[in-house]
């Protein structure tokens, strides 16, 4: 294991973002089971009517999250920003982390 936080915080978020991947799969594979037996049980099912105008399922996700990146990107700029305006203020010197007895 390292010593280094950033290294640490880096392999902490991997395995949380792999653990993340994993459940999501999994919930994909519920889903899809689920569906393939509705599916089946009722073939005859109605349509549902929706508005012609209405965007598809695939179009307002996309378009979600296409926003919350560009949001995510401008939070990112804004703080770098701000690290960077204020990073001669607090004056730092690096010294070794305490050994734990």
């Amino acid at each position: 294991m390292s010593t280094n936080p950033l290294e640490y915080a880096v392999a902490a978020q991997e395995k949380t973002l792999d653990l993340l991947r994993q459940s999501q799969d999994t919930a994909v594979e519920a889903v899809q089971n689920w569906a393939k037996a509705v599916e089946n049980a009722a073939p005859d099912r109605p349509a549902v009517p929706v508005l012609a105008a209405m965007p598809s399922p695939q179009d307002l996700v996309k378009n979600t999250f296409d926003f919350a990146d560009q949001i995510m990107g401008s939070q990112r700029k804004f703080a770098e920003e701000l690290i960077k305006v204020t990073q001669n203020v607090v004056k730092t010197t690096p010294v070794e982390a305490p050994v734990a007895k």
